[in-house]
């Protein structure tokens, strides 16, 4: 037999083998599992297969003992005993068998068995062997009612789930992923909120299973999700307002509102589903899906809230092991187009000039006649009351806000000199809280500056990394401007003077250790105290704009952005870096401007 033909044949037997041969005691309180090094090449070659260690969790029982990860007060919280039931539906694509059966385990064993109507389970097109009749020889014999449904093609997330909620005959549609694990008490927080407001969307805690080892850890309860630039869904914390029943009283088993939903794990009234359009029908495979429902469900009367009482842990993979028919991108970018084209108004141009795949001409290549109907048949709030009443916080681009480039207004190019001139024509003032006046007065010329800009010779306000982790700080540079598409070098300024770019990261004044205080005064200094952090709502992140001397200057501080060399001791290189100096209004490295970018049209 040629080699290839035993390549392809021993293939074959990974991807249709069922490895399952639980341990006693492996993995139990969601320990991490250890792989044994004998069989360290094994562990690569299935990770492989499924982008996640299979040997680790074949190890682990399907009942496995997880700890209880709720917080004393939602322990000691009481529900209605008349709660309602619900339909638990489960969307599958060539799932490990310990993976699927775990997570329909942990569903039976931690569910009041009164308020678990049944299971369903669809299977989207799986081709491997174990999850035919050995899986339908195995649900037969389950405690709870459960029903497999199958695609007769491979047709994505969307459809598959509006499968399962078309048998459904629970009062409440509870959607999860294939790979997850209910911990104690996470049904009833979820359920007794529906049955107070049959208009709430609710989603748990989502802790995070390890893809290595299969570990299990709980996660902080008070964050909230929502969107970048490119609607890809993000995860931020931050206090917001908790929905209470009592606005007088602090009360931390109270759901927290959220923007948007990751869209894998929620619970949504089985009726009020129906009657806000379900899913988006033509939506393929997955992805954006959660995006029009978080929009759709705030806009048109409802609310998308997270439980902290209710936690669920999800296997999380840095990859996806699942192809689909076409390819991916494609999928993606139209399903993203469906949404932003029916929810988003004047954004949705936003979000197709600067989004990778998209353009103005996806708009024309999809059909949302239906959804436009929709969303005027349920009368729905426009876009800028979502960003205004449910995030306001937000870091997109708004008629009172500036969207485009910072510049380092070196003197030497013509754009820098046709700003220069242009400034020095206006009246000289210093602006505190009253960006919106300059912006005002950049805006009557945003086009000419915009076609002056030499990509190879200006510079722009940009991270000094290219690929700047969300949650870790990073100093800030300037760089070759890049071209409209790319959003690195890109930014929005509030009125208030906070400057934000993508990912709700904002220009921050660290507050320097005393040692340091002294070399700030040094015209030779190289000590960064201006980083990128995640936004917050305080003052180490307001800056003000002097029109006269083109200086960006920290409110409190009264220090002003200075563009110096720095040794990179790792690198052994010298970089640029934004610092925070006494202001000099003849220095030339104190010295921006502000270049204008369309976002609508």
């Amino acid at each position: 037999m040629l080699p290839a033909s035993r390549a392809r044949i021993r293939r074959c037997d990974d991807y249709n083998i069922n490895l399952f041969q639980p341990i006693n005691g492996e993995g139990a309180d969601g320990r991490p599992v250890v792989v044994p090094p004998r069989d360290r090449f094994r562990m690569q070659r299935f990770f492989r297969l499924n982008s996640f260690n299979l040997l680790a969790s074949d190890r682990i029982p399907l009942n496995r003992t997880l700890k209880d990860y709720r917080t004393p007060e939602c322990r000691d919280k009481k529900y209605a005993s008349d709660l309602p039931s619900t339909s638990v539906i489960i969307v599958f694509h060539n799932e490990a068998w310990s993976v699927l059966l775990r997570t329909i385990t942990s569903v039976i064993n931690r569910s009041p068995r009164q308020l678990l109507r049944e299971i369903i389970l669809v299977d989207d097109a799986s081709d491997r062997s174990y999850l035919k009749r050995q899986l339908e020889s195995y649900v037969k014999v389950l405690s709870v009612p459960t029903k497999i449904m199958r695609m007769k093609k491979r047709s994505g997330l969307v459809p598959a789930r509006l499968m399962g909620a078309e048998q459904a005959r629970g009062d409440v549609l509870t959607f999860l992923d294939a790979h997850c694990e209910c911990s104690r008490g996470w049904l009833e927080p979820l359920l007794s909120r529906i049955k107070e407001s049959p208009k709430v969307v609710i989603c748990p805690v989502i802790d995070i299973i390890s893809d290595d080892n299969f570990s299990y850890t709980k996660t902080f309860e008070n964050h909230w999700g929502a969107f970048n630039w490119q609607l890809s869904f993000r995860w931020f914390s931050s206090d917001r307002k908790r929905q209470t029943t009592n606005s007088s009283s602090k009360d931390n088993t109270a759901p927290i509102a959220t923007p948007g939903m990751a869209g894998g794990l929620f619970a949504i009234d089985r009726k009020y589903f129906y009657e806000m359009g379900s899913y988006d029908a033509n939506m393929r495979v997955w992805g954006g899906e959660n995006v029009e429902m978080s929009f759709r469900i705030w806009q048109c009367g409802g609310r998308v809230e997270i439980s902290p009482c209710s936690h669920v842990g999800h296997v999380f993979r840095s990859s996806t092991p699942y192809t689909f028919p076409g390819g991916m991108s494609e999928v993606l970018t139209d399903n993203l187009a469906r949404a932003a084209t029916v929810w988003m108004d004047d954004w949705q141009y936003f979000v197709m000039l600067y989004t990778s795949g998209l353009s103005l001409g996806a708009k024309e290549k999809v059909n949302v006649t239906d959804r436009v109907a929709l969303r005027e048949r349920l009368q729905c709030k426009p876009f800028s009351w979502y960003l205004e009443n449910i995030w306001p916080e937000h870091f997109f681009p708004a008629p009172d806000r500036f969207f485009g480039k910072i510049i380092w207004l070196d003197g030497e190019t013509e754009c820098a000199q046709a700003y220069s001139k242009h400034m020095k024509n206006l009246p000289g003032r210093a602006l505190s809280r009253e960006w919106k006046r300059a912006f005002e007065e950049i805006e009557s010329k945003a086009e000419e500056f915009l076609a002056l800009i030499d990509l190879e010779r200006d510079k722009c306000l940009r991270p000094l990394k290219e690929d700047v982790p969300r949650s870790s700080l990073s100093p800030v540079t300037v760089g070759d401007c890049t071209s409209h598409a790319q959003t690195m070098d890109m930014f929005v300024i509030t009125p208030k003077g906070q400057i934000m770019t993508n990912d709700n990261v904002c220009l921050t004044y660290r507050q320097p250790k005393l040692g340091v205080i002294k070399m700030l005064k040094n015209r030779n200094a190289t000590t960064s105290n201006v980083m990128l952090t995640q936004c917050a709502s305080d003052s180490s992140q307001l800056w003000t704009y002097d029109m006269d001397t083109q200086q960006i200057s920290h409110r409190d501080t009264k220090l002003c952005l200075t563009l110096k060399s720095a040794t990179n001791s790792r690198l052994q290189k010298v970089e640029k870096v934004v610092l925070s100096m006494e202001c000099d209004f003849k220095d030339i490295t104190q010295k921006w401007g502000f270049v204008p970018l369309p976002w609508r049209m």
